[in-house]
Order: C-alpha cells, then structure tokens, then sequence
C-alpha cells in the first residue's frame, strides 16, 4: 500500500486584518505624499510592522499599487450600489453621481486618484491587474444609463457614448472639488453637481448625436 505525505503549511501569521490595515495605511501616505512618497519600507514603519508583514500580507510595490486600484474600485461599486433606487432612471443616475461617486472622491482621494489620475505613472501591468474591478464598477454606472436609454432618454446615443460623457463629467467636478485641498464630504457642493449633471441628462433628451436636433 502507497503511503501519502500530507505536508502541512506553517499557519499564516499575517491575515486578511493585517492586509486591510496596510492598505489603509498605504491610502493614507499616498494621500499625504504622492504615490512617490508610497514603498514598502515606508508601509512597514507607517503601520508599524516590518517589511516581511508586507510582502507577506500584499507582495511588492507592483502588487500594493493594484491592491489599492483594487480596493479604490470595489469601495467605488460599494458606494454606488448603496444608493437607493426609484421609479426615475435619470434622478437615480444624479443620485448615483452626488450620494455615491462624489462622496467616494472625498472620502478616498488618493484612490480616486490612483484609479482615474495615475495611469502614466502606474505599470502597465499593474493596470491590468485594477482592470478586472474597475470593469465591473463601470458596469454599475452602465446599468444605470441602461435603464435611461430603455425611458427614451438618450436621444439616439450609445450606452457607451453616453457613459463616457457621464463619467467625464463626474470626473471633472470631482478634480474642481479636490482643487483646493481636500475637502470633507460636508462641504456641499451637491446641488452644482446636480445640476450640472441633470444638463446633461435634459440636453440627452432634447438632441441627437453630432448636435442633429
């Protein structure tokens, strides 16, 4: 009769806490310093661990970037998702836009920046690694718009073509609001972005494409 070896694992010291805690901890010096300012010897004496906690619990450098791409884009369809939903697709895409993209900016700002701003700077293979999360964040944003197109409301667009305008717009008020500093979620520039989005939204309605009324 063969004899099997059952090789048993030494048991991981460093777990998912200790992950969450360092990526915490990592959003935080990239807030505060830039993503230059962000490594793993940094990470270690910030959290006050060392660097095989670290490589442990997250890896290198690379993979710490895409944890927090990772994290920027699930907390993002978390927020999102939270949103309530009512029997108005557009009001629901505005309210989607100011109680769940615009307050995710402003509680995370170093993620919005990692996952929207920082691409030139990120490898291209840890962009790869964001990508799969990051897709389904914007299928959140395209199940809304969805919803708009099948009311009659897009005016003859894409989905696409209207979520690229929509995001674009988010994106932009989103930079102006982190302009100055970084504000708090209560400094309430809620009603301009309404506004400026429910534009949008009216303008999709009342024109074709190429500006063809």
């Amino acid at each position: 009769m063969l004899r099997y070896a059952v090789k048993v694992g030494r048991p991981r010291v460093h777990d998912q806490t200790t992950a969450a805690a360092l990526l915490q901890a990592a959003e935080t010096i990239v807030e505060v310093e830039g993503l230059d300012g962000l490594s793993v010897r940094r990470l270690a004496d910030r959290a006050g661990t060392t660097t095989r906690a670290v490589y442990s619990s997250l890896g290198s450098k690379e993979a710490l970037l895409a944890a927090l791409g990772v994290r920027a884009f699930e907390l993002l369809g978390e927020q999102v998702a939270a949103v309530p939903r009512s029997q108005d697709p557009a009001a629901d895409l505005v309210t989607a836009a100011t109680l769940g993209f615009r307050h995710w900016v402003l509680e995370h700002p170093a993620l919005f920046r990692i996952g929207f701003q920082h691409q030139v700077s990120i490898p291209h293979d840890v962009r790869l690694r964001i990508g799969g999360s990051a897709e389904r964040a914007l299928g959140a944003l395209h199940d809304l718009i969805r919803r708009l197109e099948h009311a009659g409301g897009l005016g003859g667009r894409t989905v696409q073509e209207a979520t690229w305008q929509f995001h674009a717009l988010c994106e932009g008020l989103a930079i102006a609001d982190l302009r100055a500093g970084t504000p708090q979620p209560s400094d309430d520039t809620t009603a301009r972005w309404a506004d400026a989005l429910t534009a949008l939204i009216s303008g999709w309605r009342t024109s074709r494409p190429n500006g063809h009324l």
